[in-house]
């Protein structure tokens, strides 16, 4: 018997509390205040799927203050946590055992100078306080977990039932999701949005654009020795420890307190089935260059996430009856700037202005909510985004050709070699054991950790300070396991084991038939969404876990 659900309505519903969800709630009440007297008491509500704001936000980060400038203009004086001005700003690459530093006129976008470290974790808590001062309510530890339509046009959200044992049966602490309604959702979950993955497919709203490419980011924060390496210093590498034909780098950053982050980002659309983010990191922090950095160091947190890095070819129509689609959900990154919280900021004050003037029209239509479209098409977003429209694509073709055709694409003011350039999803791009290794029995190689510099995926977990309800539903779906026993385990050696960086996924032999299983280990998932993108037979469903289940990030 379908469960009675509460039902409550609001004028705007913001799905995900991260940059882009707080910019818009923010920018939004504070346009209302101004238009009270027009509109009455606007409601805002903002879903969170952590239990806090922030507990779920994970960035590099290195933010150009532009957005974050926009939206709040004496942010610095109000109190914003801001790590540090960038003060140094170095560019390596690596061989296994040497680093050359790039000069400084070979920077190019990535230079930092007028950039600010943060934690977004911390940026995100205090702009949540603010958009909580402004009138918003926010619903932690609420996710997102289903689409209202009516027809075509986007009505709300549901919130996800809590009290769901493992077999799907209620538990005594039982209850019912809510149905937020809504005149305008704006969806805001980050990268690879669950509910923003359904709008865009049940609404066609992908057509004529590029596939979203996407990279995984897996990050430390390390507390070092006094002095060692200070707030302000930024340092990204190219080269070792990936292939030529894999994109991806490291980065670390100074923070206060002697806190650094330390991070490398693999590209997702590599060839070899066996590459794993979490090694390839783990052997970035083995370097000559970066090893004594963290030596006598103390591991303070660890997480990942994915990154949309495909650009502005691959952003989807934002706007469709009822909704917009804001921030990392769209794939507003700069790849070539290894940026995107102040796109974040910025896309999601547009959605608010374009709700704003939805909300005066009493007309929520796509066509009337397309607004937002040409608002980004006039700002700075579309400039900077068109500056690189072709850079990422170029990669696919590896790395020295990839830097051939960044040259081209700067020289060229975006363009490059072709006016568009095509590319593929990033999971079509892996090949066989036997077509990247040149035989069937191929295995990775091991690395062994040594607990102090290096740490296996379950220790890494454990300083992600991730908590799921154990006894609940898998939130990670895979549509047919016998794939993974047979063609998968032939053909790509089940690279879900590699490519998650949270020890999700196990292959163990079946004892009555000696062939691979699959075993799940959802309590572990830092909710990065790796395996809903990299799968090669695209079987993985990522879907909300219970309400306030997750990783719990500190400084990230």
């Amino acid at each position: 018997m379908p469960a009675e659900r509460e039902s409550m309505d609001v004028d705007v519903l913001i799905v995900g509390g991260g940059p882009a969800g707080l910019a818009a709630a923010l920018h939004l009440a504070n346009l209302c205040a101004k238009h009270k007297e027009e509109l009455g008491e606007v409601q805002i509500a903002l879903l969170e799927k952590a239990p806090a704001v922030g507990q779920h936000c994970l960035s590099g980060a290195v933010m150009d203050p532009i957005g974050l400038r926009e939206l709040v203009p004496d942010y610095e004086q109000q109190g914003a946590p801001i790590e540090s001005a960038v003060t140094e700003d170095d560019i390596y690459f690596l061989t296994k055992k040497w680093a050359l530093s790039l000069p400084h006129f070979m920077h190019g976008p990535l230079k930092n100078a007028g950039n600010q470290v943060i934690s977004l974790q911390k940026l995100s808590a205090w702009l949540g306080g603010l958009v909580e001062k402004a009138g918003v309510n926010i619903f932690t530890g609420f996710p997102g977990a289903e689409t209202l339509y009516d027809g075509n046009r986007v009505i709300g959200v549901r919130t996800g039932d809590k009290g769901i044992d493992k077999d799907k049966n209620q538990r005594a602490n039982f209850e019912p999701g809510i149905d937020l309604k809504a005149k305008v959702t704006i969806l805001a979950e980050g990268s690879r949005g669950s509910l923003t993955k359904q709008v865009v497919k049940k609404l066609g709203l992908d057509q004529g654009r590029e596939p979203q490419i996407y990279a995984t980011g897996v990050k430390e924060i390390w507390r070092v020795k006094e002095g060692v390496f200070p707030a302000g210093r930024v340092w990204h590498t190219m080269g070792w420890p990936l292939a030529s034909d894999t994109f991806g780098g490291g980065f670390i950053y100074g923070m206060k307190d002697n806190l650094v982050a330390v991070g490398f980002v693999v590209g997702l659309d590599y060839r070899n089935p066996f590459t794993d983010p979490h090694r390839e990191f783990t052997r970035f922090k083995t370097h000559p260059k970066v090893a004594p950095l963290l030596a006598g160091a103390e591991i303070v947190s660890y997480g990942a996430k994915t990154i949309p890095e495909g650009g502005y070819w691959a952003i989807p129509r934002a706007a469709f009856d009822g909704g917009l689609i804001v921030g990392d959900s769209a794939g507003f990154l700069n790849s070539m700037r290894l940026k995107g919280v102040h796109l974040a900021l910025k896309t999601g004050m547009l959605a608010a202005e374009a709700s704003l003037e939805a909300l005066r029209k009493k007309d929520v239509s796509a066509a009337t909510l397309a607004r937002y479209e040409t608002l980004v098409e006039e700002s700075w977003v579309k400039k900077e985004l068109w500056g690189v429209r072709n850079f990422r694509q170029g990669f696919k073709h590896g790395f020295w050709l990839g830097m051939m055709n960044t040259g081209l694409v700067m020289a060229t003011f975006g363009r490059g070699l072709t006016a568009r350039a095509t590319f593929h999803p990033g999971h079509k791009h892996m090949q066989t054991v036997a077509d990247y290794h040149g035989r069937a029995d191929a295995a990775p190689e091991k690395f062994a950790f040594d607990g102090k510099l290096t740490y296996d995926k379950l220790t890494d977990i454990y300083h992600s300070g991730t908590i799921h309800e154990e006894n609940q539903p898998a939130h990670l779906l895979v549509a047919d396991t016998n794939v993974c026993a047979t063609r998968c385990a032939e053909e790509y050696g089940n690279p879900c084991q590699h490519f998650c960086p949270a020890a999700v996924y196990e292959i163990e032999k079946d004892a009555a038939t000696g062939k691979p299983k699959l075993k799940l280990n959802p309590s572990n998932c830092v909710h990065c969404k790796t395996c809903d993108i990299m799968d090669p037979y695209e079987i993985i469903t990522w879907v909300t876990p219970e309400g306030g289940g997750g990783p719990g990030y500190k400084n990230m």
